[in-house]
């Protein structure tokens, strides 16, 4: 492959990338437009509550570290939802999920950077070795 290949496959290659991250930025950015995201480190979880006739499905967000504001001003790992298709449930999910897209896009986003790093690296070795010939 000649000189003028590679140049060509690399730049192809480094636009393909810069095509690619913007798209990911621009995705990121309209899941938060979408609305509230988590904030990371916390997690939806399910209870069974009652007594010994009835029993109902809650849901509650539970944080590593107290992070909620109670009714009495102190902090607290919980944060009570009530039940299942609540306002306050849907709305927990909802941020929760665009956390969830926004962390796994933003890991994406961290690859593309590496893989570009890569092909600078790639271009500035074939650059040295076209300069020596």
């Amino acid at each position: 492959m000649g000189a003028k290949n590679k140049e060509q496959e690399l730049l192809e290659m480094a636009d393909n990338l810069t095509r690619e991250i913007e798209l990911i930025r621009t995705k990121i950015e309209e899941i938060k437009r979408e609305g509230e995201v988590a904030e990371p480190g916390y997690t939806l979880m399910r209870y069974l509550a009652g007594g010994k006739q009835k029993k109902y499905w809650y849901y509650k967000l539970h944080a590593t570290s107290p992070i909620f504001p109670t009714k009495s001003g102190k902090l607290s790992k919980y944060k009570h939802l009530g039940k299942g298709g609540s306002n306050a449930h849907i709305e927990a999910l909802m941020q929760i999920c665009r956390r969830n897209q926004i962390e796994a896009l933003s890991m994406t986003l961290d690859y593309l950077y590496k893989s570009f790093a890569d092909l600078k690296e790639t271009t500035s070795k074939t650059e040295k070795s076209d300069s020596e010939n």
